[in-house]
Parts: C-alpha cells; structure tokens; sequence
C-alpha cells in the first residue's frame, strides 16, 4: 500500500513555518541582499521554532526529527527567505556529522548551541584546486603530541564571514587520496587563520569567502571521527543535504509561481487578464508540473533514508534536478512579470540569482550525472 500524506504533525508544522516564513522572513528577503548583512536574530528565531537543530537529538539542543520533517522545514522556508534555509540544510548536515563522530565536549561545546540557533558552523572542503575531486585537497594537518597543525585555503565557503567554526577537511595521509583526509573542528578566533569574503552574484548574506589557516592548532579531541576517515562520513550526510537543497530551491520557485499566479490573474492586455492567455497558462501549468515531480521525488528520497534503505541514487537526481527546474521556473515566472520582474522591486531576481547558486553548490550537475550513472552501470564504468 502506497501512502504519499504527510502526518498530522507535519502538517500542523508545515502550517506554522508558513506563518513564519509569510510574516518574519518573506518581508526582510531582499534587505539582506541589499544590506550585505547576515540576520542573526532572525537565525535565533529560527533556532526557537527548532529549525536550526531539527537533526539533532534534545539531548544536544535539538528536536530530533525524522528526514521527511526536515525537507518539509526547507521547503516552508525557502518560501519565505531562501538563505534562511541554510538553517535547516547546512544544519542537518553538519548536526548528523557532529552528533555521529564528534567527542562528547566537543557536542555539548558546539553542536549544542549550534542546535539552539546561538552558533553558526561552516563546512569546509573546498579548495581553489579541489571541489568535486575532494581525493585532491592540499591541506595539510600534521600531528604534534596532542594537537594537530593545520595549514591551507579553503574557498567558495558558505557562512565564511560569520561563522563561529568550521569543519574543515584536511589530509592526515597525504598520499592516500580520500582515504586519507580528516575533518577538524576548527574555532574561527584561532591563531592563524583569516578570513576572506566575496563579492557574489545570489546567496550574498550567507557571506561565502575563502579560508586561509596558517599553522593553526587544534587539539586532538577536535578531531570529528577517526583519521583518515573524513570523506566517508561527509559522502552519507551529503544524501540528506542534496534532498534539502533542493526542497529548498523548489521552495523558492513554488512562492515565485503563487506570486506570479497572482499576477498574471490582475494583469490585463487586450481586454482581459493575461491569464486567459495560452501563451501566459500554458507555461505555468507546465512550471507547476515539472516542480510537483521534483518535490515528490525529494520526499521519496527522504523516506527512503528515514527508512535506512539506500538512497545515494535518488540524493543525486534530486540535487541535479531539483535547482536546475526552480531557476528554470524562477525564470520563467520573471518572464511572465515583465519589466517589473525584472527589477529589484520584486524578489523574483533575487531568487534566481540564489538558486543559481545551489546548482554549484554541494555538487554540480554533471557530478550528480556521475554518481547516477556509477549507480546504475556500476563503480568500474565510473570515469576516475
């Protein structure tokens, strides 16, 4: 028996973060952009409705909610404020890392106040030679007694301006590819290390940037997980952020599509509102369909998690076809706005330029198309 509702609690939460995406997020969207500043109140308010921990357990601050929940929180919120959804997405990822492989001080000093919306963690992988080949990473984290010393850059880093740590991935085994990086929590006002921010194009008051760490040292129960492990527990909490991404983005392009609904219904041209027009209905029912199938395979892919079946497939067709269709009905709704979608009066642009964003960020396209592809044909067609 097939069963696609959601539970009365989800529903009831899903009417809540409605709410508060309409009233406290929807409004100050674009003023961030335009202030270049990030919200950290509105960031606390999210961690009092539970959004920033929905991954972790209470015993840390969190709520522990199940997968299909915490798709449900992305999608609310991308409604209202797409950056804001970092909260839930960034979040979960690094609250499962955390809760999983990190030492017990080490929860209750970060994880917890991260949960509880009082801290901000960034994750830290890439680098200016490095992205989707993470086996090619350059720093280094050498072991001294009982501290490490880390030193590289990392960049394209997502919350680089305002994080209070990061997890950065540096290897421990140089010469052993992926088998041999680690992942560090590293405090933002350690020794060493500075921060560089960018001037981007969409996502501005997530504050990406680059990372320079010069013989910054951490103590050894700072290290998340054993050695050499790293890339192996980043790879499962990736199958739940691609999902949220994507959730995310859909979210964004589903208040996009109400918005323009809704304009286009006002509009008049010729005697009647452009929404008799075939030209003006067509390609929204057909934006509405093509987002409806993303969202049901990201909620698929959600429970299939939740149920502990794999799902490594499923996290990669959503995140390759999740943002590529949002920005594609962000575009077409901007279309169907005229010149007014076109300006920076309405959020519209200002959403396109964000998902843009999420179609790099966490895997390209043509990565996801690869771990497809090794799924199905198998790992000795894959082209590395």
């Amino acid at each position: 028996m097939l069963n696609f509702a959601f539970t009365e609690e989800q529903e009831q939460l899903r009417k809540t973060l409605r709410e508060f995406a309409q009233k406290e997020l929807l409004p100050n969207y674009t003023k961030w952009d335009r202030e270049k500043t990030f919200p950290f109140e509105t960031w606390k308010k999210m961690g009092q409705l539970g959004l920033t921990g929905l991954r972790v357990h209470s015993e840390y601050g969190g709520i522990g909610a199940d997968c299909i929940t915490t798709g449900i929180a992305a999608e609310e919120v991308g409604k209202g404020d797409f950056n804001a959804a970092y909260a839930v997405m960034l979040n979960g990822l690094i609250g499962e890392i955390l809760q999983a492989h990190a030492a017990e001080d080490v929860k209750k000093t970060w994880l917890q106040p991260m949960a509880e919306g009082n801290r901000l963690l960034a994750i830290a992988i890439t680098e200016p030679g490095a992205g989707s080949d993470a086996a090619r990473i350059k720093t280094r984290a050498v072991r001294k007694g009982d501290e490490y010393v880390i030193s590289g850059e990392k960049s394209g880093i997502s919350l680089a301006r305002v994080a209070h740590a990061f997890l950065i991935f540096a290897k421990t085994e140089p010469d052993a590819g992926v088998r041999g990086v680690s992942v560090f929590l590293v405090p933002r006002n350690s020794d060493g290390i500075e921060i560089q921010g960018y001037e981007d194009m969409g996502n501005v008051p997530i504050g990406r940037g680059s990372v320079f760490l010069d013989q910054v040292r951490v103590p050894v129960e700072y290290r998340i997980g054993a050695e050499n492990q790293g890339f192996y527990q980043i790879m499962n909490g990736f199958d739940l952020s691609r999902v949220l991404i994507a959730l995310q983005c859909i979210g964004a392009a589903e208040q996009t599509l109400t918005e323009t609904m809704e304009h286009v219904k006002e509009r008049h041209a010729f005697g009647q509102p452009l929404a008799k027009f075939e030209g003006v209905s067509f390609p929204i029912a057909e934006t509405h369909t093509w987002l409806e199938m993303a969202r049901w395979l990201c909620y698929r892919t959600l429970w299939l998690r939740d149920q502990g079946l794999s799902h490594t497939k499923e996290a990669a067709m959503c995140k390759w076809i999740g943002p590529s269709i949002a920005a594609k009905a962000i575009h077409e709704c901007l279309l169907l706005n005229g010149h007014y979608g076109y300006t920076k009066e309405m959020p519209i642009e200002q959403r396109l330029r964000d998902v843009i964003g999420l179609e790099i960020g966490d895997g390209t396209a043509q990565i996801q198309k690869i771990i497809i592809a090794r799924e199905l044909l198998g790992k000795e067609f894959k082209p590395y």
